[in-house]
């Protein structure tokens, strides 16, 4: 009997010798799959989290490249199918105008320029709450592009023979192109002056206010005329450099964290850190 009892107990403790050691496995290969599910869900934080957020921004920025971009060609396409006329001395707007050649490509330009920089101003917004008056100046500029697409000119020329007077639709493009101006002007120069400070917007905040400058100064000469039959070509010039502007904030926003992604290894930002001042 006793011989019987020590193999007894000798079993029983290889037995708890061997569930020990199972359930320490087990507790081990549990906690690996938990830290593994943790660096997965760190993985996602890092990448963005939801897709969501990552498809917006990057739709906000490619919109900002690609509506000037798209407008551009517009009046250089315009503006050599435009015959009997020189690119100096046709306006932008006398492009889109009802005695153009081909009206429809200018207006095409107006609307996608303004729809473009509308989805950039909406993806600006979106980096900080509440919405900042930049974003707003950028979505406002937007609204007065495709309005100044809609609302096009009489005639290619400011004045000539059996110019009797403006339809509403020429008054009103005249006013949206007004509002337009000041807000494609005004925008930058905000952002640039909130983002001074912003690490992660600092880089591109001083080109942004050098053009817009440089756009605000083409502009005052265009307006006073004294560029005589050269004033069609001051104002392609004053509005390429609201437009590199533009694309150099979009092309930023390509660059930048995704907004709402938690902080992590990867250098990515959370919402309401300083990245999320940049709006």
């Amino acid at each position: 009997m006793p011989r019987s009892g020590s193999l007894e107990r000798h079993g029983a403790w290889r037995l708890g010798v061997s569930t020990a050691g199972v359930g320490g496995v087990l507790a081990g290969d549990s906690r690996r799959i938990g830290e593994t599910r943790t660096w997965g869900r760190q993985w996602r934080d890092r990448q963005g989290g939801d897709t969501g957020p990552v498809r917006l921004s990057r739709l906000a920025a490619a919109s900002g490249v690609a509506g000037p971009v798209l407008f551009t060609v517009a009046w250089v396409v315009g503006s050599l199918r435009q015959a009997g006329h020189s690119a100096a001395e046709v306006q932008l707007s006398g492009l889109a105008a009802e005695d153009a050649r081909d009206p429809q490509i200018m207006m095409a330009g107006f609307v996608l320029l303004g729809a473009g920089t509308v989805v950039l101003g909406a993806g600006l917004g979106r980096l900080t709450a509440p919405r900042p008056a930049g974003s707003w100046l950028v979505l406002v500029a937007g609204a007065a592009s495709v309005a100044a697409g809609v609302f096009r000119r009489d005639h290619m020329l400011l004045a000539g023979p059996g110019f009797a007077g403006e339809s509403w639709h020429n008054q009103a493009h005249d006013v949206v192109s007004g509002i337009g101006y000041g807000a494609m002007l005004a925008a930058p120069l905000v952002l640039a002056r909130r983002w001074r400070d912003d690490p992660d917007w600092a880089p591109v905040s001083r080109p942004v206010q050098v053009l817009a400058l440089a756009s605000t100064a083409a502009l005052a000469v265009f307006a006073s005329g004294i560029a005589g039959p050269y004033n069609g070509m001051v104002q392609r010039i004053a509005v390429t450099f609201a437009l590199a502007a533009e694309i150099i904030i979009a092309g930023r926003m390509l660059t930048l964290p995704v907004p709402g992604s938690a902080a992590g290894p990867g250098g990515i930002p959370s919402q309401g850190t300083p990245a999320g001042r940049g709006g």
